[in-house]
Formats: structure tokens, sequence, C-alpha cells
């Protein structure tokens, strides 16, 4: 990514990062590269950052309705769960059953790529989806609800290129192999925009807070992909997505 490229390049970008992260109808149908999708993963977070809005205009409606904020934080999870078709919740499920489940590198590749969920990936859903609905609950707040939501869709959208920098695809094919390694601007600019998001959603010791320990998790995922299989895959950026929107709320909740 080059901030030189001009304003079509960068909405570019911004439009294969939609088409990625989204499920909202934006495209032509014209396949997209993953050399394209790696200098697109600056825009990302602002993908994220839309998503989050999405959730919390459901969270703000169903509270104006009177309604209390845990059927309410249901529906924000749910508006997200919508406009993404679930994309990394389906990588934290099969990240967990391969990791889980397999004894070898290939084993785990292996059930990784089964579209079967297993106990491992079912007990990781149930998790991730308790959290974050609890976390967001606990904030109530709808102003502060809209905060948290656009800083932990944000900046945990923003590990993923930086997870692909640190760690080599662990297959030879796919979309991984594809993308391969993105340019070091675009990561640069992800991380960035990560520290915007969580700046402006949160208080200023919050923030902090959830930017070193989205940094250990990315630390953690990256040496974990390469023990395990030796890199990362879509699957693994999946969970690490999510690993990444659970910090951000639990912190935001824990500083309601």
């Amino acid at each position: 990514m080059s901030f030189t490229a001009g304003p079509n390049r960068l909405a570019s970008d911004l439009k294969i990062s939609m088409l990625f992260c989204t499920r909202l109808a934006l495209g032509d149908g014209s396949a997209v590269s993953g050399a394209e999708l790696a200098r697109a993963s600056w825009a990302f977070p602002l993908a994220g950052a839309l998503i989050g809005l999405l959730g919390a205009v459901a969270f703000g409606l169903v509270r104006a309705a009177g309604l209390p904020p845990w059927p309410a934080a249901a529906l924000a999870l749910a508006a997200t769960l919508l406009a993404t078709g679930c994309l990394h919740e389906d990588g934290l499920a099969d990240t967990a059953d391969g990791f889980g489940g397999g004894a070898t590198r290939e084993q785990k590749l292996a059930i990784m790529r089964d579209s079967r969920i297993g106990t491992y990936g079912t007990c990781a859903l149930i998790l991730s989806f308790a959290l974050r609905w609890s976390a967001l609950a606990a904030v109530a707040e709808p102003a502060a609800v809209t905060g948290a939501l656009v800083a932990a869709h944000a900046s945990a959208r923003a590990t993923l290129p930086w997870l692909m920098w640190l760690a080599p695809p662990a297959r030879a094919e796919g979309l991984a192999a594809d993308a391969g390694r993105p340019p070091r601007p675009s990561v640069v600019a992800a991380g960035i925009l990560a520290v915007i998001a969580l700046g402006l959603g949160l208080d200023a010791n919050a923030a902090i807070f959830a930017l070193l320990l989205l940094l250990a998790s990315l630390g953690f995922a990256a040496w974990s992909c390469r023990k395990q299989i030796g890199g990362q895959t879509g699957d693994v950026l999946g969970a690490l997505e999510q690993a990444g929107e659970i910090i951000v709320l639990l912190t935001a909740a824990a500083s309601a």
C-alpha cells in the first residue's frame, strides 16, 4: 500500500477490504487476487469499524425500545454476524478443532479443512459468544458500547496483516499462500489505525491495556501457529480476530 498511489488505489483497497471482511454487496463479481488482498490489508480496520458501527446501531435501537442490556448485546452480536457471514467465527472453530484434535501437523491441517465442527470448535464458539455478549451487557450504556464495538472490530482486524507478516503460510496453496506477506506500509498503516480506534473508543488507560494485550495475543498466535502447523492460515487469522474482539470488549467492560 502506498498513499502516493492516489485516491483511486486507496478506494480500491478499501473496497477489497470490505469485500473480504463483510458480506455487503459492494462488488461487481470480479475476483480479487491474493496480492491485492495483502496490499489492501491496511484497510481491514476500516472495514472492522463499519461492522462495529452496525452492531452499535442494533444495540442502540434495542435499548431505545426499552429492552435491557442483555438482549441488546445479543442482537448487536447478531448484527455483526450477519455483516460478516460468521467469517472469523468459522476460523476460530476450525483452528480450535485442528490444534486441539490433531496429533501431527498434517492431521491438524486436515481437520481444519473439514467443514464439520467438532467438540473443541463448539466449545471455542460458545466461549467466544459468552464473553463478548456478557462484556457488551456489562458496558450497557449505548455510547460506550459504540466506542467499544468500533475499537474491538477495528483493532482486532488490524492484527491480521501483522500475523501475515510475522508468520509464513502453513500451506503451499490457498488464500494465505496466494496473498503472501503484506507490504510493510500496509502492516504499519493497519497498526496506526488500530491505535487510533482504541484511543477514540476507550479511555486512555483501557486503550493502553487493550493494546498491550493485543500485542501479546499477536505474539502468542505467531508462536503457536508456527509450532502447531508451521505457519498461519485463514482459519488462524480468524481465530486471532476473535481473540482481539474478546480482549478489547472485556477491557471496555472492566473500565465501565
